[in-house]
């Protein structure tokens, strides 16, 4: 059992074949989903942080592999928010530990933000067990599964990213334009 209702609601969808097999795939996305959100809400608690802050080390983590320089500016992108929420956000976490400020080798305008050994250390063990285990979920998987689960995905990041944004224009087969348009 998967604990995936087979037969998902359909008020969203039509009745058609493609519809209900896209019906069932979104309804286990948001099984997925559910499922991933608690778990960060563990990591988040266990780490006493909330979702900004995680996202914040995790990005720091991730550059700091690739040996990239990360600013304020650049976490305040990342993130969406004001340069004045970021700047909140990074005194909290440097006061905590987790992080620290350093100047910039080059320009002294810039100050560079990078993760501290001790939270490194504690990422790992808080998120290394979570990692370990989602990994363990993508073994055995053929090199066309893992092809399908990545194009899919993607189009679903592409479907999210468009929502909210202005609409294509409408193509008008009469020759007028839509006054109401």
């Amino acid at each position: 059992m998967t604990g995936i209702d087979a037969s998902p609601p359909s008020y969203w969808y039509s009745d058609s074949t493609e519809d209900e097999r896209g019906a069932r795939v979104m309804e286990a996305l948001r099984a997925y989903r559910a499922a991933e959100m608690s778990m960060r809400r563990r990591t988040q608690a266990s780490m006493s942080m909330g979702e900004n802050e995680m996202l914040v080390l995790r990005f720091l983590t991730r550059r700091g592999r690739q040996h990239d320089d990360v600013t304020p500016i650049d976490l305040a992108r990342y993130l969406g928010i004001s340069t004045a929420s970021m700047t909140a956000l990074l005194d909290r976490l440097e006061k905590s530990g987790h992080l620290e400020r350093q100047p910039h080798p080059s320009d002294r305008r810039k100050v560079l933000i990078a993760v501290t050994a001790h939270t490194e250390s504690d990422m790992r063990h808080v998120l290394g067990n979570m990692h370990a285990q989602m990994m363990l979920a993508t073994h055995g998987m053929s090199e066309a599964e893992a092809a399908a689960v990545i194009q899919f995905l993607e189009r679903m990041r592409g479907a999210v990213d468009g929502v909210g944004t202005a609409p294509a224009p409408i193509a008008h087969t009469s020759g007028t334009p839509d006054v109401a348009a």
